[in-house]
């Protein structure tokens, strides 16, 4: 049984140890840089990886770890990059998972062949043949520009290229959409731009990374036994007593409960509106030249803007008309991993979690590697559930194409946990 991923980041890692663990050792990763780690390798260049200098997590440590090996002990509540970077290199070597890495190889195209096999045609000029492929290339490369980006004459990058705030000094900054890339990006301009503006079009859940002393998602978890409206009651009352309402920050107020969008994990953008270094402001109508109009009739003129209006899904290997969901309201899989069409096909780390991601990641490489090794099954009916199932997430939350890939995080693990 021979089975590439391709990906050696959180997802990619996880799937070798937890194959490796069950007895299938026929594996090649291929990861197309120099070492581990995926999107938490920094660099100051603008490449693959998302993340900027100051860049912290927004799931706490706590419930951040891989089931069996723990953060340091010295690690704080959110950890930097650094910090995971080297917990995920201390993973690979304790489980000493390199050795079935090839480093420097980029998978350029993966064809499935006759018997539900795989071809990948590798950038050192090589092939090679696999019973199984694993997809773990993430889905924070591929930015998603705003239909204006020509039409802005100065300085225009996305969230995905910020790096530091340095450059923008003395500028007059409009970041665009306020997930959690978009207020890292205001902070951050906002510590030297002579004034920092953030544009939302539509109204969002920003949430403080502490709430009564405790991680956000610590505390969330202890309510996780509650049925979905009584939690949903009690995270608007706690955000109430913590923060206020939203329009005491000049906030749009959301009109839809807590879980049916990805939350904002940030605790700084409330005190930096309130002491004047970030001006909110609403979506944009129109933009000509260095000049944006907003939809509230206001204008404005800007030396930079940094869009952080979300990825795209890509799957830069395959065939253009093999899978393409770039603009897909839901992704038709099962579990999040299995597709219908495609028997020896996983996807690892496809979702984008209300909590921490490697952690459900290496749940479900636990569930492949059961399978493959012959020591559970999927249920009869899980080609019908991968179009039922992708519905019935769409439904959890706003349609909008950053919750194409939404799960609650308990909701899903126990899916998972059920499957095994």
């Amino acid at each position: 049984m021979h089975i590439a991923i391709i990906g050696a980041g959180c997802s990619g890692l996880t799937a070798i140890k937890q194959l490796v663990q069950a007895g299938l050792h026929d594996i090649v990763c291929y990861e197309q840089s120099d070492r581990i780690g995926g999107n938490w390798v920094y660099s100051a260049t603008p490449g693959y990886s998302s993340i900027s200098k100051t860049t912290h997590t927004i799931s706490s440590k706590s419930l951040s770890q891989f089931s069996d090996f723990p953060m340091p002990d010295d690690y704080p509540d959110y950890p930097s990059h650094q910090q995971i970077l080297a917990y995920f290199q201390a993973y690979a070597r304790h489980f000493q998972l390199e050795k079935y890495v090839r480093f420097n190889v980029a998978v350029l195209r993966a064809e499935k062949i006759a018997n539900e096999r795989w071809r990948l045609t590798l950038s050192d000029n090589s092939q090679a043949e696999f019973d199984y492929l694993i997809v773990a290339n993430g889905h924070l490369s591929v930015p998603r520009h705003p239909d204006w980006k020509d039409r802005f004459s100065g300085q225009y990058l996305h969230a995905h290229a910020f790096k530091t705030n340095q450059g923008l000094e003395n500028k007059s900054v409009l970041v665009v959409g306020a997930g959690n890339s978009g207020c890292d990006c205001a902070v951050e301009a906002s510590r030297v731009a002579v004034r920092a503006d953030l544009s939302l079009r539509t109204p969002q859940y920003i949430v403080p990374k502490l709430i009564m002393g405790k991680p956000t998602d610590t505390f969330a978890a202890t309510m996780q036994w509650l049925p979905q409206t009584i939690k949903n009651r009690l995270q608007k009352i706690s955000l109430r007593i913590q923060i206020g309402r939203y329009r005491d920050y000049r906030l749009p107020e959301p009109d839809f409960s807590p879980a049916q969008a990805h939350p904002t994990i940030n605790s700084e953008i409330f005190d930096k509106i309130r002491h004047g270094k970030i001006h909110p402001r609403p979506g944009i109508q129109d933009i000509s030249g260095q000049t944006v109009v907003f939809t509230d009739g206001s204008s404005a003129s800007y030396d930079v803007i940094i869009a952080a209006t979300g990825y795209k899904i890509s799957f830069p290997f395959f065939p253009a008309d093999f899978i393409d969901w770039q603009d897909a309201v839901h992704v038709p899989l099962y579990l999040r991993i299995f597709h219908p069409d495609h028997l020896s096909l996983f996807f690892i780390g496809l979702i984008q979690p209300q909590g921490c991601i490697w952690t459900l990641t290496e749940v479900q490489s636990r569930l492949i590697a059961q399978l493959l090794a012959g020591k559970t099954r999927l249920p009869a009916s899980w080609r019908k559930q991968a179009v039922t199932e992708g519905a019935y997430w769409t439904r959890q939350f706003i349609a909008r194409p950053r919750h194409s890939l939404e799960v609650q995080y308990y909701p899903y693990l126990q899916e998972l946990l059920k499957a095994m």
